[in-house]
């Protein structure tokens, strides 16, 4: 299970100090699919970042399992059993997709393991196997090849950043499946920051951050109806914040 507990983040840019994360907490029990959504700008990736150690907390605490990890490195937090996709995933030229993906497994993987990850995730896997991951990659190829890194390793929790972001319809669907899968094995916990209507159906509990602060937060049978315009997918009133 993860425990957060009081999250403050209060960056310093060009002399003043700015509040982006303002004492959040919550926690995603073994097996559970949390949902993040609200405002563009509200906090939402930089929590995320938190969680992983990609930015340093000004205050509170994070723990795994009932281990605390607060102190961690973004390494140490990838052992503790902690994935993470980006929004916009990083390239690394002079490295091939087959190899990407046996780095994020931790193993070598088999050409067939390999294949399956991409077909996972939408791609004709053997076009890419031994292609950089680099610029020549697309911003939605590149999504899908981080979101199939991600995958190629169990996790006691997966932190997915928009995963919709930059793909066709077709693929998004192949990952909403990869997403069912994963949640009805129950083995692993799930976070996904999504403003997509399916996703956000998918989720046990959904947390609604803005300016910072949780505004809502509760199963989906509850926040769900008030939260999200069926025809537009998005953000129509603001909530109480929901225990």
């Amino acid at each position: 299970m993860l425990e957060v507990k009081n999250l403050v983040f209060h960056p310093v840019d060009n002399g003043v100090e700015k509040s982006i994360i303002e004492g959040i907490s919550f926690t995603v029990k073994n097996g559970e699919m949390l949902v993040i959504t609200g405002p563009n700008g509200g906090g939402k990736s930089t929590m995320a970042k938190l969680l992983m150690g990609i930015e340093p907390l000004d205050e509170g605490t994070i723990m795994l399992d009932g281990v605390d990890i607060t102190d961690y490195s973004i390494a140490q937090r990838a052992n503790a059993g902690i994935g993470f996709a980006f929004q916009q995933p990083p390239r690394f030229k002079g490295m091939t997709v087959s190899r990407f993906l046996s780095l994020a497994a931790g193993e070598e993987l088999s050409e067939r393991k390999c294949c399956d990850l991409l077909s996972g995730v939408g791609l004709c896997a053997r076009e890419y196997l031994n292609r950089e991951v680099d610029g020549t990659l697309s911003g939605g190829e590149m999504k899908r090849l981080e979101i199939a890194s991600v995958l190629a390793k169990p996790h006691k929790i997966c932190i997915f950043d928009e995963p919709e972001a930059g793909i066709d319809l077709w693929s998004f669907s192949m990952l909403v499946k990869q997403f069912e899968e994963l949640h009805a094995g129950k083995k692993e916990s799930l976070i996904l920051i999504s403003h997509q209507e399916r996703i956000i159906q998918m989720a046990d509990r959904i947390m609604v951050i803005k300016d910072g602060k949780i505004d809502a937060l509760g199963p989906k049978e509850e926040v769900f109806p008030d939260l999200v315009d069926k025809d537009t997918g998005c953000i129509c009133r603001n909530q109480r914040h929901k225990a």
